[in-house]
């Protein structure tokens, strides 16, 4: 690549300003702050958690600073309380995606940019400057790559858009923050077998990320030298981490959007790539009687992605993880119980007889499209016990710009978190402060306000 990806990307979000915002990616940042916040408090009370916050209290020694969600009174040290803050966003598939890049920008760049915090005095408005930043560069390095996922992009990409988020915190010059991003190629991972594993690795991946771009950022500020094509060069990001990279778009585009405009909720804590067929199932059962005791058989036909990221069949023993990313799993429980919650993933639900036997009669199946970064569209055909062969036809994905969450039911998904994650008593105030979140002098000090009080 003979463009200069690098420089063109790191001039573009450091020169991001908050006046210059449209209102539309004024309120996408601060809505999609809530969704993060709420979401990584109730990763507090994901069966690893405990474990994961206990080794990086081992890891980390003395004098942090940084809070960890949902933990009142904890703190780590910034790199360490990154690490688990991403890990609580990402490990229960709740948190936001960037549904054309396949990444989850904000789980990276929340969890270093409030580990940011709490190290300096930090205003809102620069908070959400940055996050607006890191987003524009997890995005871009997504849409860029037109061929198949090869790695785990939201680790791989979210590392750089977490240390572009960090460098515009910082105020740091473009020949640092370029520094910085050499730093990041060095420290870029993320593989996806453990999602064809189903194991929790995934998140883990994601809070390396966070904690590497602190890192990262810190020796690029100390002076340590790092390579310059980070992105572009031959052995560069795009070169061994992506394949069939068009640039010419996304650099084209800057300035003319905001990627966090583009970002989508995740009404069910699952895969996304499972979440239009929990729709077309609800559809169905609304409309057509779909019961238990009345399906025969149904089948999700949808773009390649789908079957290759939520097709699996369950297994016996399969993990939380593994039932997360499984939609015939996930579709006995739509049936059986309306929808999927943070509730329904315990040992006895995975284990339900019921719903293993109602599970092995719902499928997924690829539509051959050529498009493989496709959510939609597709169509999910039931046949019934009544000799009917039923269709619901998903043309949009629930909680995308073309189809969001209204204002109340983000406010029930917040709700919903904070109460799994035991902090309900937050949940007006967060919801408050979120609400004037660019007029606030300390994010860290506020925050803490409402999360400890």
């Amino acid at each position: 690549m003979s463009v200069d990806a690098t420089g063109r990307l790191i001039g573009h979000v450091l020169a991001l300003d908050w006046a210059d915002a449209p209102v539309a990616s004024r309120a996408a940042a601060k809505t999609f702050l809530h969704d993060t916040l709420a979401v990584g408090v109730a990763g507090r009370n994901e069966p690893l958690a405990d474990l994961v916050f206990e080794q990086a209290q081992r890891w980390t020694g003395v004098g942090g600073r940084s809070f960890v969600l949902g933990r009142p009174g904890e703190r780590l040290t910034a790199p360490y309380a990154a690490f688990v803050n991403a890990y609580q966003i990402h490990c229960q598939e709740y948190d936001c995606v960037h549904e054309p890049a396949v990444a989850h920008p904000m789980a990276t760049v929340v969890a270093a940019l409030l580990a940011q915090a709490g190290q300096s005095q930090v205003s809102g408005q620069r908070f959400l400057e940055a996050l607006i930043a890191g987003v524009e560069i997890v995005a871009a390095l997504g849409v860029a790559v037109k061929g198949s996922l090869r790695f785990f992009r939201p680790a791989t990409a979210g590392i750089f858009g977490s240390v572009a988020a960090l460098a515009h915190l910082r105020g740091m010059a473009p020949d640092r923050t370029r520094t910085a991003f050499g730093h990041a190629l060095s420290y870029a991972s993320g593989t996806m077998q453990a999602h064809i594993e189903g194991k929790p690795t995934l998140a883990l991946q994601v809070a390396g990320a966070a904690r590497s771009a602190i890192e990262a950022i810190d020796l690029a500020e100390a002076g340590f030298p790092a390579p310059n094509g980070s992105l572009e060069g031959p052995f560069g990001y795009f070169s061994l981490f992506e394949n069939n990279v068009d640039l010419a778009p996304v650099l084209a585009a800057l300035g003319n959007r905001h990627r966090i405009q583009e970002l989508s909720w995740k009404p069910f804590p699952t895969g996304r790539a499972a979440h239009g067929a929990i729709v077309a199932l609800q559809d169905l059962m609304k409309n057509e009687g779909l019961a238990s005791e009345s399906l025969e058989r149904f089948v999700y036909r949808a773009p390649p992605l789908i079957e290759r990221l939520v097709g699996r069949r369950p297994i016996p023993g399969m993990s939380v993880n593994y039932a997360r990313l499984c939609f015939a799993w996930l579709g006995a429980n739509v049936i059986s119980k309306g929808s999927v919650s943070l509730t329904d993933f315990t040992p006895a639900n995975l284990e339900n007889p019921a719903l293993l036997e109602l599970a092995e009669k719902i499928f997924v199946e690829s539509d051959a499209t050529e498009d493989w970064a496709s959510f939609a569209p597709a169509v999910g055909i039931a046949d019934l016990s009544d000799g009917r062969t039923v269709h619901a036809k998903v043309d949009k994905q629930f909680g995308s710009p073309e189809w969001p969450l209204s204002k109340q039911q983000h406010l029930d998904k917040a709700s919903a978190c904070l109460a799994f994650g035991g902090l309900a008593r937050t949940d007006e105030a967060l919801a408050a402060v979120v609400e004037d979140f660019e007029m606030l002098d300390d994010v860290h000090a506020e925050l803490t306000r409402v999360f400890e009080a």
